[in-house]
């Protein structure tokens, strides 16, 4: 599949190519994706950065990325934290991490098609989902990891367990396309999207501070309707700074360009295409030289920060370019309204509040 060089619509215009060609360039020949260019690589940016090259036509770049993962997987299923030049880097092991491989994959069949390959990475992310599974706890949550001793940190992040929430959302439609009846991931799901929904004081609420906090639930699917609606309004002045992005933390004068892309895709998820048109214009000028995207920026001053070229922030601007513009089939891929009618069974033991 080849992507159109720019992608325009209302004005607005996104070098395609530059974008991807940022993820490629950073790419190792081994198939590793690093931040950036001898930086670390953790597994939750790497798959991010996948579905980037799978936007921009290189699935087989992207197949070479999630190779790299089967090759560093941990016997009980799990990834480390980092690694640096193939070596770990950070031994805590992380529930979010090691299960987001699914969406990944997932993302990856909507756009090739591809079930043999699916087929083939099927053990290893089926290990990555277990391993995540195996810290929930009875309420629904999900314990955020164990540190390098092996010992688990009794803690709920709300961003990780709704990417989680996400990610077996997507291991359950690839169950369902391969023919897998997997009754204890769908009792899980059921579970963590309880917990995110009606018991918020199960997670860590000093991480309310951080934007991601605030619109992952909706990203994830995990809070959708009028109650999304109603999520995005009261946060949105604490979180947004008009005409410019999102803050990563409320408190801090700094906007970036992963998070602004993450609420767009989040308020399109919800069919709110208008203010997810809004923010994704206010980044268009937010590039190097060479197309790519800067990681973030320091507001009202406008110092770039950091100045590194970031591999999943890139991949982060194609992926709300492509829920916006449907530039592969993957743009429905956080799209409510498409689980709901593609994949109902997903949800059919919902429990009621």
């Amino acid at each position: 599949m080849n992507v159109k060089v720019a992608v325009k619509k209302q004005d607005l215009t996104i070098d395609m190519d530059a974008v991807c060609a940022r993820i490629a360039a950073t790419q190792r020949d081994n198939g590793d994706i690093p931040w950036s260019s001898g930086d670390k690589t953790d597994p939750w940016d790497l798959v991010e950065a996948a579905m980037g090259l799978t936007i921009g036509g290189q699935a087989q770049k992207a197949e070479a990325a999630f190779r790299w993962l089967k090759n560093k997987q941990r016997p009980d299923g799990s990834w480390y934290a980092a690694y640096r030049n193939d070596l770990p880097d950070d031994r805590t092991v992380d529930t979010n991490m090691s299960s987001y491989l699914a969406a990944g994959l997932f993302h990856h069949y909507l756009v090739t098609g591809n079930i043999d390959f699916i087929k083939s990475m099927w053990p290893v992310m089926c290990g990555g989902i277990d391993f995540a599974l195996s810290l929930q706890t009875p309420r629904g949550e999900i314990y955020w990891a164990k540190n390098p001793e092996g010992r688990t940190d009794p803690m709920s992040l709300l961003t990780g367990s709704s990417s989680i929430y996400f990610s077996l959302k997507c291991a359950l439609a690839l169950a369902h396309e391969i023919g897998a009846d997997m009754p204890g991931w769908r009792a899980s799901l059921s579970r963590l999207g309880h917990a995110i929904q009606f018991q918020p004081h199960l997670f860590n609420v000093a991480k309310s501070r951080f934007s991601m906090d605030w619109f992952y639930p909706i990203l994830s699917g995990a809070i959708t309707g009028p109650d999304a609606q109603k999520r995005i309004d009261r946060h949105w002045k604490k979180f947004v700074v008009e005409g410019q992005g999102v803050k990563c933390v409320a408190d801090e004068p700094w906007v970036t360009i992963a998070e602004s892309c993450e609420l767009v895709m989040a308020l399109a998820a919800m069919g709110n295409e208008n203010d997810a048109q809004a923010v994704f214009s206010w980044i268009q000028d937010k590039c190097f030289d060479d197309g790519s995207f800067w990681c973030g920026f320091t507001y009202p001053n406008m110092v770039v920060w950091p100045e590194e070229k970031i591999s999943w922030t890139n991949a982060a601007v194609l992926l709300a370019a492509d829920a916006l513009y449907h530039l592969t089939p993957a743009g429905r891929l956080f799209n409510h309204n498409f689980w709901k009618t593609e994949y109902p069974f997903l949800f059919d033991a919902t429990i009621k509040e």
